[in-house]
């Protein structure tokens, strides 16, 4: 084979060829890939904006809409239940002895209402620009600004403490195996959604219940956080009022080992 140069190219055209024969192949690797990457992008997004907050909206509204719907719920549960208990006291073979038990039974199961004297204790977030209001206090960092799982149950705990004879937390009565939970700034109730300000009502002695929550370590804690940086605080008396009777289900649910 002759090495000679091909008379019809120039003396450096073939090796100069040579040379760009490689990146005009990472040329089109590099194409093939952009429009991989792009394929890719779309079939993710499914054609939404995925540079959006959109999914989380659509989290944000989900909960809320099955928030709504435990309301309605419970609601029609407890008219059931009111239903329930009407026909089975037109002549259900009971002594009075035995009502009575019942009836105190449930008072104590908070599924019936109850009226008496009650305090409510309102806590609320402080305004978002906050600032330290007493000298020698830090700038605030946002946790410092928003009400935890740990104040409301303070305050549960301290009514309790309190001789509450009932409690209700926002418009739900709380029964012994109610959990008051916080998600971020929104409160978790027997699956419901709240967000603040977070009203905590009591039946009982008023000045005892004034008391406990006074004498509290935890809301001696939460009360440095009001008057350094602004947290809501109330505390008053309501006169007569009548909490609600519990309306959700009473069933309990557990963890099963794996057989």
């Amino acid at each position: 084979m002759s090495n000679s140069a091909d008379p019809r190219t120039g003396p450096d055209e073939g090796s100069a060829r040579g040379r760009f024969r490689p990146v005009r192949v990472l040329t089109v690797g590099v194409f093939a890939l952009a429009g991989l990457i792009f394929f890719t992008s779309f079939n993710t997004a499914k054609g939404t904006n995925i540079r959006t907050d959109a999914s989380l909206l659509k989290l944000s509204d989900l909960i809320q809409e099955r928030s709504h719907n435990n309301k309605e719920l419970e609601e029609s549960n407890s008219g059931a239940r009111d239903d329930v208990e009407a026909l089975a006291e037109r002549d259900d073979g009971s002594t009075k002895a035995e009502d009575e038990k019942l009836d105190g039974l449930e008072k104590a199961s908070g599924t019936k209402k109850l009226k008496g004297e009650g305090v409510s204790v309102t806590l609320d977030d402080a305004p978002p620009n906050a600032a330290a209001k007493l000298p020698g206090y830090p700038e605030p960092q946002p946790n410092d600004l928003v009400i935890h799982q740990q104040d409301l149950q303070a305050v549960v705990n301290a009514l309790w403490h309190g001789g509450a004879e009932g409690i209700k937390v926002m418009d739900q009565r709380l029964i012994s195996t109610s959990a008051v939970r916080c998600v971020g700034n929104t409160l978790i109730l027997q699956g419901r959604v709240y967000s603040p300000p977070y009203k905590i009502t009591a039946v009982g002695d008023p000045e005892k219940l004034k008391d406990a929550v006074a004498a509290s370590p935890e809301i001696q804690n939460y009360m440095l956080y009001v008057n350094a940086y602004g947290l809501g605080w109330k505390v008053e008396d309501d006169g007569a009022v009548t909490l609600p009777g519990y309306s959700g289900t009473v069933d309990l649910h557990y963890a099963k080992p794996v057989n």
